[in-house]
């Protein structure tokens, strides 16, 4: 039995010659899935694999933020530190599902050759990497609901604004499921993907969670440009008896303009890495 080549065209076609004839006939291929349709089905298949695998840890993130307001409780009376603690642990529950867990997803997945599987798949990069990390952090809605209402009555804050979590959890969430998603893409081993996923939610949690008054200026400087920040400055100003709308807005502006560079880096990523 003789073997045919098979040479894939980027013009759609696939043309096979029988060996020692030199014959070539063109065969159409299926056409590449577009982009909204494909980002729904990689969501919902993300969405039901992570209800299965992700649920304990959603868990552990949502307890982890709590435990951390509690301790806080001890030292922080009340005001714009009250305020900085409440915000920053709510939007830690996204970073530790959104940049953790996606960085340590996409490492795993390079490492075990699953990119070939989607690099097979007729749909765009792009929607690989938005269905990931949209998938990711949908799963963080109720620990940052639960969060934040628990900071709320813990240090009695006012509850009237909390509708602005509708706002900050998909644009922090999408700010730090690009940078996750590429951090998982670029790295060259699973286990520095790990890494990079960890120190990014540690710094989540120290630039995030304490007051930023509190800080040195050199790190002053690494909180502002850290994605989430924006997330937490947003969402703190909400706690204020007449919030500055403007600044809110323009914190969510910022952390929108963040997402959708950060997910352009990993979509870019997981173009470098597919190919590979």
């Amino acid at each position: 039995m003789s073997t045919l080549p098979v040479e894939a065209l980027s013009t759609g076609t696939v043309r096979s010659a029988a060996a020692g004839t030199g014959g070539r006939t063109a065969a159409p291929l299926a056409p590449r899935a577009r982009l909204l349709p494909a980002l729904a089905a990689v969501y919902r298949a993300q969405l039901s694999r992570a209800r299965v695998a992700r649920i304990p840890l959603l868990f552990v993130a949502t307890f982890q933020s709590v435990g951390i307001m509690v301790l806080m409780r001890g030292v922080v009376d009340g005001g714009a530190e009250a305020r900085a603690v409440v915000a920053g642990s709510s939007v830690l529950v996204v970073a530790f599902v959104a940049l953790n867990l996606l960085a340590q997803y996409f490492g795993q997945l390079r490492a075990s050759g699953g990119l070939d599987h989607y690099a097979t798949l007729p749909v765009p990069p792009a929607a690989v990497v938005l269905g990931a990390a949209g998938a990711y952090a949908s799963f963080t809605v109720p620990g940052t609901i639960v969060t934040a209402v628990t900071g709320s009555l813990l240090f009695q804050l006012p509850l009237t604004h909390l509708w602005v979590l509708a706002a900050v959890v998909p644009l922090a969430g999408a700010a730090l499921s690009g940078l996750g998603a590429a951090l998982g893409l670029l790295a060259p081993r699973q286990e520095l993907a790990t890494l990079l996923g960890q120190l990014g939610m540690s710094a989540a949690l120290l630039l995030g969670v304490l007051p930023a008054d509190r800080l040195p200026a050199p790190i002053g400087w690494a909180r502002d440009l850290l994605p989430s920040t924006y997330g937490v400055e947003a969402l703190a100003r909400t706690f204020d008896p007449s919030p500055d709308w403007t600044a809110v807005a323009l914190d969510l502006s910022v952390c929108a303009a963040v997402g959708v560079a950060s997910l352009g880096v990993a979509t870019w990523a997981y173009r470098r890495a597919a190919v590979r």
